[in-house]
């Protein structure tokens, strides 16, 4: 069992109740103080916590084999907060393969109108900026292998949940540290997508099987990977280790924690390295030089064979790194999450131009941006879609995309 965060959250855990359920009850980004959750199930007595400062509380329970229906107390809610249209103050919490389960339950306040429009479009452009740059370390791996193979991968969202899980595995099955184990879940994430190329992708090639097939086997291993992670972990939701809910002080209307920060910043750096690599590297000017004309860079003398195999090494790695970065983000790790933007990647990659990686970059944090802003106007349950309208708009006027050429299309 593991913290959720520096500061441990009230909790019933005992020796007699050695699994947790993790209840997060917020308003606008901000944990509510004081209110008291319960957890019950069939059987069992009633297990209560109350949450902290940051809206946390942690219910220890005797098994987790069982349904759980936990349920926040609403009449010890603050004055100001209250539920939205159809909230459920009771609420089922089944646990996956670890001994944590989270469950989530966000209110509103009546103070929100104080924070003026600008302090908003502040806010959330920076959580856009976050999110683009995670979204982006993984479209960039996703155009590389388009532009390599010309394959479409659509299980390149199960790369990102790899990620995810495999720092999953390593911190709570393992128990090793968490900063040992997200650069360990990133390799092992590499070493998944060099199986791939070897087991699958080079097969098929070698076949001379055409791009639509490879596409269609791709759906098809999105689909059984999808499956076999929900086996795997469970339904549930899992959250990693040492996740901050605490804001950093001294940003005025920005809410980042320090668990953003560093995303951002690691976010950052990675991408500095990657292109550093593709731009003055001998391999990374192979890459650029198979991804512009396959048949010219083999004319050429370049191992085409072996650009490709880097290339599926490297955009496994990337995703497995967005995969970690996106559990803490969301937060929290489930079977689908990868799925859950597989579709903004694609949105991402074909905004910026396909098979140009700087594209996939540009195209990732305009996406993050519109994202997170269209939520000022729209429902936050439509905000993905919000992102792809914008994406259609603007391929009506510049079909190439924002880097592409037109060379590439047709």
């Amino acid at each position: 069992m593991f913290a959720l965060t520096p500061q441990a959250a009230a909790t019933t855990d005992t020796e007699d109740n050695p699994y947790t359920i993790s209840v997060n009850v917020k308003t606008g980004g901000d944990g509510v103080e004081g209110v008291t959750v319960t957890a019950t199930g069939e059987g069992t007595e009633e297990f209560e916590a109350v949450t902290n400062k940051m809206g946390l509380a942690q219910i220890g329970v005797p098994s987790k084999d069982i349904p759980w229906q936990v349920t926040v107390d609403e009449d010890t809610l603050p004055e100001d907060v209250k539920a939205p249209t159809g909230f459920q103050f009771e609420q089922e919490v089944k646990f996956g393969a670890t001994s944590n389960a989270v469950k989530n339950f966000i209110l509103v306040t009546g103070e929100r109108h104080t924070t003026s429009f600008a302090d908003q479009v502040l806010s959330r452009a920076v959580n856009g900026l976050n999110f683009g740059l995670m979204l982006g370390l993984a479209a960039i791996g996703l155009s590389l292998v388009f532009g390599t193979t010309g394959l479409s991968n659509f299980a390149h969202g199960e790369m990102v949940t790899f990620g995810a899980i495999g720092a999953l595995l390593f911190s709570t099955v393992l128990n090793i540290p968490i900063w040992i184990a997200i650069p360990l879940a990133v390799v092992f994430a590499a070493v998944f997508g060099l199986g791939m190329d070897a087991g699958l992708w080079r097969p098929l090639r070698r076949k001379g099987i055409g791009t639509v097939q490879l596409m269609i086997v791709s759906i098809g291993l999105s689909l059984a990977l999808r499956y076999v992670f929900q086996i795997f972990i469970g339904g549930g939701t899992s959250m990693l280790p040492g996740r901050s809910s605490e804001t950093i002080p001294g940003l005025g209307p920005i809410k980042l924690t320090m668990t953003d920060a560093i995303s951002m910043g690691v976010s950052i750096v990675v991408i500095l390295c990657f292109a550093w690599w593709f731009m003055r590297t001998k391999m990374g000017r192979a890459t650029r030089a198979v991804a512009d004309n396959s048949s010219l860079a083999a004319a050429s003398g370049i191992d085409v064979d072996r650009v490709v195999r880097v290339v599926w090494v490297l955009a496994a790695a990337l995703a497995g790194l967005s995969g970690v970065l996106w559990a803490y983000f969301r937060p929290g790790i489930r079977w689908d999450m990868g799925t859950s933007v597989l579709l903004l990647m694609f949105a991402a990659v074909t905004l910026g131009g396909l098979g140009t990686a700087f594209g996939a970059l540009v195209g990732s944090i305009i996406v993050g941006l519109l994202v997170e802003l269209s939520t000022l106007w729209i429902p936050s349950d439509l905000k993905n879609v919000g992102a792809l309208v914008v994406l259609i708009v603007i391929l009506l006027f510049r079909p190439q995309g924002i880097l592409g050429r037109k060379e590439r299309i047709g």
